[in-house]
């Protein structure tokens, strides 16, 4: 597996880059502030736009890194304004997996915008990065992201029980997704 950093990419609507400070508005208005979008993620609705300042700060710094793949999802027509953001984490170094993360502002919702986004990531994971591994994962009670996630070309794995919390603390189930590079 190959390091290349968060490097700006582009699919038909969107462009995926790295995220600036400048962002917290947008952020926190579009996405992080929103307890519907925020319902089935690991981490709470932020409080105020200073929460998601301090958090784009995290971020921003870990772009000095080649291992860190973080990128503000925008439209192209307004490339300073992201709807949502979408992530890879290393899973396992050792056999070249890695984990997608995501999350986008309803405004957004069920018009292809995050499906878009996650295709291009795959094509730049496999392509670019040459993982062979992509594992996916979403709380039960969340199936319009195991949607994106079938809709992206990932296979059903299993219900993982009792492994993750939810943002309020709580113990809950994720099914798990995987594409590996033999399936393209």
């Amino acid at each position: 597996m190959k390091h290349l950093g968060t490097k700006e990419l582009e699919s038909d609507r969107l462009i995926l880059r790295r995220f600036t400070l400048a962002d917290a508005k947008a952020m926190y208005h579009n996405w992080a502030s929103d307890d519907e979008v925020t319902r089935y993620l690991t981490w709470p609705s932020h409080a105020s736009q200073d929460v998601t300042a301090e958090i784009l700060q995290i971020w921003v710094k870990g772009y000095e890194e080649t291992t860190t793949y973080s990128w503000a999802i925008c439209l192209k027509s307004d490339p300073d304004h992201p709807i949502g953001s979408i992530a890879l984490g290393i899973n396992d170094e050792r056999l070249e997996a890695m984990e997608i993360g995501y999350a986008l502002g309803k405004a957004w919702w069920r018009q292809g915008f995050m499906s878009e986004a996650f295709e291009r990531l795959i094509k730049f994971a496999f392509e670019e990065l040459e993982i062979n591994r992509l594992v996916g994962h979403h709380s039960v009670e969340n199936p319009n992201s195991g949607l994106v996630m079938e809709k992206c070309g990932m296979q059903y794995e299993g219900r993982i029980r009792q492994s993750a919390f939810d943002n309020q603390g709580k113990l809950i189930d994720l099914f798990q997704y995987s594409l590996l590079a033999s399936d393209l």
